[in-house]
């Protein structure tokens, strides 16, 4: 009897296994090709988006592509592609090391003549409209170490896209302040943070291609900041329900 189920027993767990890897490997597709989570470490797109936002990027914002084709190499379009536009909000591969995601703005796109004179960001000899706002409601959803910061907030217009932008007024880094025109090339894309004056972005390292950039980030489906244990003291666990579901613009 035993020698008649030993095959039945491997015939099923070879089943079994087949039908994990099938799974598995549609799971990883889709996150390739259509949707993919993030989680957001550091505040660089304050006040956009908070540290312990999850956000859903959408992989086909720029065209289909070939299932896992990003992952060793450049991604293969089915169809387009169709590029960023000036505003987007975008995840990509960090320049300086592929294996590090990086969130910014696209600021800048092929072509584009970008200049930054006294915090002012001028898109081919135009300044992009700001406007100051009140910004109590920001500094509520932010973590505890920012709170003492002298930001100023402004709902800033940029592209197509209407978002708000903070500077931190005690920041006298000049790199953060002023840079000379620069002409972005074909192909690639100039990118900040919200958080003007705590951003490492295009200001520090330059350009992005656009084989690097992975998706467009379209919405927070979940908010918690979670103390690490090398946390300051004061860091709280916070949950943030009003921030699920919205839209990033």
């Amino acid at each position: 009897m035993n020698e008649q189920l030993e095959p039945q027993k491997k015939k099923n767990w070879k089943k079994e296994t087949k039908s994990i890897f099938i799974i598995i490997t549609l799971v990883l597709a889709f996150r390739s090709v259509f949707f993919e989570p993030f989680k957001i470490p550091t505040g660089s797109m304050i006040p956009t988006l908070s540290i312990g936002d999850f956000i859903l990027v959408n992989k086909f914002s720029y065209g289909f592509k070939v299932p896992f084709s990003d992952w060793f190499t450049d991604p293969i379009y089915i169809t387009g592609p169709q590029k960023p536009q000036r505003g987007d909000v975008v995840v990509f591969k960090y320049p300086k090391d592929v294996s590090i995601n990086y969130i910014k703005r696209v600021i800048g796109t092929p072509g584009d003549r970008v200049q930054m004179i006294d915090r002012v960001i001028y898109i081919n000899d135009k300044p992009i409209k700001t406007v100051e706002v009140d910004g109590a409601k920001y500094f509520e959803s932010m973590v505890d170490k920012y709170k003492n910061y002298n930001f100023k907030f402004f709902e800033t217009y940029t592209g197509e896209s209407k978002h708000i932008t903070q500077i931190d007024q005690d920041n006298g880094y000049d790199q953060l302040k002023n840079f000379p025109q620069i002409i972005v090339p074909e192909g690639k894309y100039f990118m900040m943070g919200d958080n003007r004056d705590n951003s490492s972005d295009s200001r520090f390292w330059g350009f992005v291609p656009f084989r690097y950039i992975k998706g467009k980030a379209i919405l927070v489906w979940f908010s918690m900041e979670l103390p690490m244990p090398w946390s300051p003291q004061e860091d709280k666990f916070k949950f943030r329900p009003g921030k699920i579901g919205q839209l990033i613009d």
